[in-house]
């Protein structure tokens, strides 16, 4: 089953469920969905398409709630905290730290990186690999790591 599909599926079950949160955010979801067909003039996504626009709207829910946070906002965190909960469940399952670090180690040894300048050749060559399965920063912060 599409993502879409799924989408409304899980659409209608919140609407009988009186949920209203959960179907605001998914309503929001399938917009940006949508959004991004439209603008790459497509009628549909591809699965990779669909995880980049859904790994945006994590990204940009991570990046308020960071915000709101620092601005002592909890009644915002929490409406974020669950908008981030209802993504996450569309996003495919995440990479252990340990994946992630054989998958780095495997990428500075095809790129021959040997320094903290070669940063950019090993984030190039490892973000497509771990697209949607893991989060840039824990990314960033693990070659860091390494390369030092």
């Amino acid at each position: 089953m599409g993502l879409l599909e799924r989408l409304n599926q899980d659409m209608k079950q919140a609407m009988k469920n009186k949920e209203k949160d959960r179907l605001s955010v998914i309503r929001m979801v399938k917009a940006s969905l949508q959004n991004e067909a439209i603008k790459l003039g497509k009628s549909e996504l591809t699965e990779e398409e669909e995880l980049t626009v859904l790994s945006r709207e994590l990204k940009q829910r991570k990046d308020s709630l960071q915000e709101f946070e620092n601005a002592g906002r909890s009644d915002l965190v929490e409406k974020v905290k669950a908008e981030i909960a209802v993504i996450t469940e569309y996003m495919p399952e995440q990479l252990s730290e340990e994946e992630l670090i054989q998958i780095i180690k495997t990428t500075i040894s095809e790129v021959n990186a040997t320094s903290k300048s070669d940063m950019g050749k090993v984030m190039g060559a490892v973000m497509p690999k771990v697209k949607g399965k893991a989060d840039g920063s824990l990314v960033n912060k693990l070659v860091q790591d390494l390369l030092s």
